[in-house]
């Protein structure tokens, strides 16, 4: 990278790479690296940005760099593994899988010359047998067999790598961000560019490596005729959701409800958006859509719980208290819909003794769940016993230290004994994660502690 031109490519590069514009980025460390083909340094960047990019015939020539210093990352032999697997050469493939088993890789290397075996037209059985040795490699290696034998007709090397590849980056989705995941979807695209599932995990790793307009372009390539073209169409509304482009993940998911083939699945997705995106009215009617089309049940508790608490939110307490009960009346061993009922009815001042009871019950069930102890503790609190109240208090905001709503509570309870620096001390604590629709309230509180006989 001596002349001037060569480090404003590289520059330009790294700014773009910064700037998530994998194409642009991309593009730009193809110059640096046809100016620089033997750097290393240029050629990993290079390499990543490709496969995020989807440039894979700059993403070969930057492995075949770094094969050549001796520093090819492990999983730099899935590029010629596809490409031998795609054009159904077992020579290459069983080379390319040779090197892979040398690195991290190695567990899938049974079940890969296993499908070069059946491409061959031997018994993959022998391939397969030497996984035992290792859990991940030999659950690779039963899930590979039973493909082979199941399969109605014979499966091609193509389809049996890119499948394998594609299972292990759907197992990595499970965990941290990652590189290979990338390079694992890649590769099983190159092996079959067919398949679309492979092409809706590329678009989660992408988004989960923050890159995701990539992520978005990936999924535009799945076709509406395509079996996974509702998984894709889910996997966008994720994605949107996700990087908190709330506007663009209603729209997409409003798109999905609004075709013929939608179903719960959708209506929850929908609902869950608008709930959480401040609709809560609108979010109670597609809930009331999903237990309405569960006739054989008339709705699960969940359903019911989902829908009393969007009704509560959108201020129709009659309505929700019904839904609540529904809820509590199908689940009365689920300390959830206990809890929502139980809290809900001391909010709204209804037949607290009742409440308690619920609460009670729900405490019973699950004792360690702070946000349960914290309702419990505010119900004695509000019905005039706060000395028993403190004690569940103060274990619910150890638990939840961060809890602005635990601490509101028992700063509320320690003023109400006379313990007014701790009050202010613990209002203080729930300033600091509180929503902005609480501040002014719990600003004033610390200022000024709270009214005679007041609540909150």
């Amino acid at each position: 990278m001596a002349d001037t031109g060569n480090i404003a490519a590289y520059l330009k590069a790294r700014a773009a790479d910064a700037a998530g514009k994998t194409t642009l980025a991309a593009a730009s460390y193809a110059k640096v690296l046809a100016a620089s083909p033997d750097d290393p340094v240029v050629a990993i960047r290079a390499y990543r940005e490709a496969l995020e990019a989807g440039d894979m015939p700059l993403a070969t020539r930057a492995a075949a760099v770094l094969a050549k210093a001796g520093v090819a990352p492990a999983d730099a032999a899935l590029i010629p593994l596809a490409d031998a697997a795609r054009s159904n050469d077992a020579k290459a493939a069983s080379a390319a899988i040779a090197t892979l088993a040398t690195g991290p890789l190695v567990v899938l290397a049974p079940s890969l010359y296993a499908w070069v075996a059946h491409a061959e037209g031997r018994d993959p059985g022998p391939s397969l047998d030497t996984a035992t040795k290792d859990p991940v490699a030999n659950r690779f290696a039963t899930e590979t067999r039973d493909l082979i034998v199941k399969a109605p007709a014979k499966q091609s090397l193509a389809i049996g790598v890119s499948r394998l590849l594609a299972h292990l980056a759907s197992d990595l989705a499970l965990g941290d961000p990652s590189p290979l995941s990338i390079a694992l979807t890649q590769a099983s695209l190159r092996a079959d560019p067919g398949y679309d599932r492979a092409r809706i995990l590329l678009a989660d790793a992408l988004a989960r490596n923050t890159l995701v307009d990539r992520a978005l372009v990936v999924l535009d390539q799945v076709g509406p005729k395509s079996p996974f073209a509702v998984a894709a169409a889910s996997e966008r509304i994720d994605i949107l959701a996700n990087a908190d482009r709330d506007g663009e993940a209603l729209a997409a998911a409003k798109n999905r409800v609004d075709q013929s083939g939608a179903d719960a699945a959708d209506w929850q997705r929908y609902a869950d958006l608008l709930l959480t995106t401040g609709n809560p009215a609108d979010a109670a009617t597609w809930y009331q859509r999903i237990i309405a089309a569960d006739d054989a049940k008339g709705g699960s508790w969940g359903n019911w719980l989902q829908y009393g608490g969007a009704l509560d939110q959108a201020g129709r307490w009659p309505e929700a208290r019904d839904a609540l009960e529904k809820a509590v009346a199908r689940g009365p061993a689920q300390p959830l819909a206990l809890n929502y009922l139980g809290f809900a009815q001391v909010e709204h001042g209804d037949d607290i003794p009742a409440s308690i009871k619920l609460l009670e019950r729900a405490t019973r069930i699950d004792p360690t769940n702070a946000s349960i102890t914290d309702s419990l503790g505010w119900a004695y609190h509000l019905s005039g016993n706060t000395a028993r109240a403190l004690p569940l208090l103060e274990t619910a905001a150890q638990a939840e230290p961060t809890n602005a709503e635990i601490a509101d509570h028992l700063g509320d309870a320690y003023w109400s004994t006379g313990r007014n620096y701790e009050a202010r001390y613990a209002w203080r604590a729930a300033l600091l994660t509180a929503e902005p629709a609480d501040t002014t309230r719990i600003t004033a509180k610390i200022a000024n502690g709270l009214p005679p006989k007041a609540r909150r």
